[in-house]
């Protein structure tokens, strides 16, 4: 990588925070312009962090890379507006999670400069600069919608990814859309539903009352905010009808089955979806972020999950969720500790032995 390479970056959240810090930890000397509002550029200076602040997105861009790191509707605006103000050798590159309508702009823009689509397989619970990670990407999966593994105009933003840490992906825009609506897309729809589905209520029982861990895990994404989702649902619309409409038959076909009691078309459902689960890599982010659990005995006492969740606190470890699983009174209980990567996990096995648990 060209080690006079400039880069600007258009949005200082997780996503361009983190690019920040992870580029001026390994390479100081990249020179980093940001734009965001005023507080958090000025927060970025201090850091030292970036070099020179962008006051307006109207303004010319005049550096190697150009990222935008803004959510999906303001990132469409922001790129049709800098697409037909490139130079010849500058690259223009966006983290969202949809891509096809990106290219579908691009097509029909008169530009000088080259467009390379990408999107980060990683994240974390919490959003902001304020929770940017300079470690956020490391040995994580980096989409990109070019093959840039050879030709030489792709050489710096080749080398900023690499320098971020990221294993590089190629895939196509189109098919990335239709992978992301089966794998991120359809499961955020389902968790949704099946929380609106099982929120039922009698004079006697609130359903959710006795929803078990099962259930937890596979709603946890329903809390996902709906700013967020909104433009992804629209930009990736007929891939998500199209997943929808998969997932319609094959529960269709279940149904089915049960009517007629067909008990052995149901074991063979079960036992293709219990084989192909298995090939899901264990060890690589996804589109959607895995959860590392610990679980932790503790003795039926005041105060011992208190003692436990101050001491991860006061570590800097964030529990992304935490679940009883079995308890006998006067004896203890086993908690299930989740938390967001694996260097976290074993963190938290370390301070919560350190304070006294056993833990596995």
């Amino acid at each position: 990588m060209n080690k006079e390479v400039s880069i600007s970056i258009l949005g200082l959240g997780l996503i361009g925070g983190s690019i920040a810090k992870s580029l001026k930890q390994t390479r100081p000397e990249i020179q980093i312009s940001a734009f965001d509002n005023p507080e958090t550029l000025e927060l970025a200076i201090n850091d030292n962090i970036i070099d020179k602040k962008i006051s307006s997105i109207q303004t010319t861009i005049t550096d190697d890379i150009i990222f935008i790191c803004l959510p999906v509707d303001y990132s469409i605006d922001v790129f049709r507006l800098i697409a037909p103000k490139l130079k010849p050798g500058q690259i223009l590159t966006d983290v969202c999670s949809v891509k096809q309508i990106f290219k579908d702009i691009w097509d029909d823009t008169k530009s000088d400069g080259t467009y390379i689509g990408g999107h980060p397989m990683t994240g974390k619970e919490k959003s902001g600069y304020i929770n940017s990670d300079p470690l956020l990407f490391e040995n994580s999966i980096y989409i990109v919608t070019e093959d840039i593994s050879q030709n030489p105009i792709y050489y710096n933003f080749r080398g900023i990814i690499t320098l971020l840490g990221a294993n590089i992906l190629h895939i196509p825009a189109k098919q990335h859309d239709v992978i992301a609506a089966s794998v991120s897309h359809l499961p955020q729809l389902i968790s949704v539903a099946l929380v609106n589905t099982a929120s039922l209520k009698t004079d006697d029982y609130n359903f959710l009352d006795l929803a078990a861990g099962g259930f937890r895990d596979m709603t946890r994404i329903a809390a996902s905010d709906f700013n967020i989702w909104k433009p992804v649902l629209t930009e990736n619309r007929n891939e998500i009808l199209a997943a929808i409409e998969k997932f319609q038959d094959e529960l269709s076909q279940m149904k089915k089955s049960i009517e007629k009691k067909s008990i052995d078309n149901l074991y063979l459902r079960f036992e293709e979806a219990r084989i192909k689960r298995d090939e899901i890599p264990k060890n690589t982010k996804g589109f959607l972020s895995p959860l590392f659990d610990i679980f932790v005995f503790v003795k039926d006492e005041p105060g011992v999950l208190s003692k436990i969740t101050t001491a991860l606190f006061n570590n800097g470890i964030n529990i992304k969720d935490i679940e009883l699983l079995k308890i006998r009174e006067g004896s203890g209980g086993t908690f299930r500790l989740s938390f967001t990567n694996k260097t976290e996990a074993e963190a938290a096995k370390k301070i919560i032995n350190s304070v006294g648990f056993n833990v596995v």
